[in-house]
């Protein structure tokens, strides 16, 4: 009997739509080729769907998502709706909700596409980052007092639990290890300053570290992480760090391997339902007009099919991905693919149909 998921999909705002139809048209085709089923339940969900109803996310499609095996995401954001509004009872409910405490974001350079670092290839720049998705100052703790006034003070916590902190340590870990790249991870982090959440961090990153003898361990500072992501980064292979920290050097990483359109990352409840999606936003500038790149999205769909166990067909459409960029696209900024995003998501489709011989 065939194994089937069910897949959640919210198209969200923007070019969303756009790059989630090429990326569901490049799963297809995939599963097609490897032998299982799969289905999507779509949600309109996001900025448009919110000016229109006044709703965000309601409990009852919750109950809804909870059915499926993960969640695709295109993206959330509108230039008609107050920042933190979407991103707070959308984007953060969701990861919270499913208790997604990891985010995953392998950072790779293909071959065919630019990086800004000068002499520096694919074999320079391919590391992870593991992000903290729960925590942090993501938690909204904090509040306003005299708001509005000249004595205003606004303070926004911090919040880092040893659950937290050591189960995506641990997860880093046990990732840095099934890699078996490097085998070398780096605890990313601001001790010096922040003495309180990264004492915390610190420790139980070596707490972990004695149940993997095989992993070699370093310490680094963000600041310091950040120039030698340009300079060096070869020199990284996993990297592991809270939820703000992350969510900066993830961006710095995306622009070193060839920008936002080739850029995936996933949300990761490895007990539960998962959520996968391209890192780059709605960039309303370019939606309806075939400008997106959609290759973020189908590596986020590969990403969501390596989770859910088929790893023939993750591997297929990493490797379809990699051919179409080497072969077929003149760049992967918007506009400047030398395709339409239709188009773009065709050619890989099409490779990916060719390459189980090869996997």
């Amino acid at each position: 009997m065939k194994k089937k998921y069910l897949i959640s999909v919210i198209p969200g705002d923007g070019i969303g739509p756009e790059v989630i139809r090429e990326g569901v048209k490049v799963i297809e085709a995939a599963a097609e080729k490897c032998g299982f089923d799969i289905a999507f339940d779509y949600y309109d969900l996001g900025g448009a769907h919110y000016l229109k109803t006044g709703e965000l996310l309601e409990d009852n499609v919750l109950d809804s998502i909870s059915k499926s095996d993960a969640i695709y995401l295109g993206a959330i954001g509108t230039p008609d709706v107050k920042p933190g509004i979407l991103e707070k009872n959308i984007l953060l409910k969701l990861r919270f909700y499913f208790d997604q405490y990891i985010n995953l974001r392998p950072v790779a350079l293909y071959e065919g596409v630019s990086t800004p670092l000068k002499e520096k290839g694919p074999a320079d720049i391919d590391f992870v980052v593991i992000r903290e998705n729960t925590e942090g100052l993501y938690t909204g703790a904090g509040g306003f007092f005299k708001k509005g006034t000249k004595d205003e003070v606004a303070i926004q916590e911090s919040i880092n639990t040893r659950k937290g902190v050591e189960r995506c340590v641990r997860h880093a870990f046990e990732y840095c290890r099934k890699r078996n790249k490097g085998n070398k991870l780096t605890l990313c982090g601001k001790t010096n300053v922040l003495t309180y959440a990264f004492d915390l961090w610190e420790r139980t990153f070596y707490d972990v570290a004695t149940e993997f003898p095989d992993i070699e361990t370093d310490y680094m500072h963000v600041d310091a992480a950040c120039m030698w992501m340009v300079k060096n980064p070869e020199i990284f292979d996993v990297i592991v760090t809270d939820n703000m920290f992350g969510d900066i050097i993830t961006d710095l990483a995306a622009i070193i391997q060839g920008g936002m359109g080739v850029a995936a990352g996933g949300n990761i409840n490895p007990e539960g339902i998962s959520m996968f999606e391209p890192i780059g936003g709605s960039a309303p500038k370019y939606a309806g007009k075939q400008l997106a790149n959609p290759v973020a999205a189908i590596l986020a769909g590969g990403m969501m099919l390596e989770e859910l166990g088929e790893h023939d067909a993750a591997a297929l459409i990493e490797a379809a991905v990699i051919k179409a960029l080497s072969q077929d696209f003149k760049g992967t900024g918007a506009g400047k693919m030398g395709l339409s995003t239709s188009d773009a998501g065709d050619m890989i489709a099409k490779y990916a149909m060719q390459q189980m011989e090869k996997i």
